[in-house]
């Protein structure tokens, strides 16, 4: 994996991370749909003055290449198909919401942090950096007490 990020940063100049995408498909959209709005957005007109689309970026083909390989990859192992992910006591409606709740959470949160996990920890461990190592030790310090917090959610006894 740290071949492949430093491949990464080599080659494109960007590292590897997954709220970059979400954002310049968003940047993209909103200057096909609303160009005026997208152009004056103190936030979004920035990412458009270059000229060049945002749908041309390396994040963008990065997310493509992940949805495209996650689907080649479940057909060629026959698991390919529509399937809910959630706790037997859970309903679909349920399971649903939380991830668009918990999905929200994320984007406005990488935002603010200017980056998501994957890009702090992956990016920022693969050249050393010091906020890389902290990074990990916080996601995962912080990943054990929330699961702890909400194990209720998804285990009832």
């Amino acid at each position: 994996m740290g071949l492949v990020i430093i491949a990464a940063l080599y080659f494109s100049g960007e590292g590897l991370g997954s709220s970059g995408s979400f954002r310049d498909i968003t940047v993209g959209l909103l200057d096909m749909g609303a160009k005026d709005f997208a152009r004056e957005n103190s936030y979004i007109g920035p990412r458009l003055t270059s000229g060049e689309s945002p749908f041309k970026s390396w994040l963008f083909f990065e997310m493509l290449g992940v949805l495209f390989g996650a689907i080649l990859s479940a057909a060629l192992f026959n698991r390919l198909g529509w399937k809910i992910g959630k706790a037997p006591h859970m309903t679909n409606k349920k399971r649903l919401y939380l991830a668009v709740f918990g999905g929200i959470l994320w984007g406005v949160g990488s935002q603010l942090g200017r980056g998501c996990t994957s890009g702090l920890v992956l990016s920022g461990m693969a050249v050393n950096s010091l906020s890389g190592f902290i990074g990990m030790a916080a996601v995962f310090g912080f990943g054990f007490v929330f699961a702890y917090m909400f194990k209720s959610i998804w285990i009832k006894k």
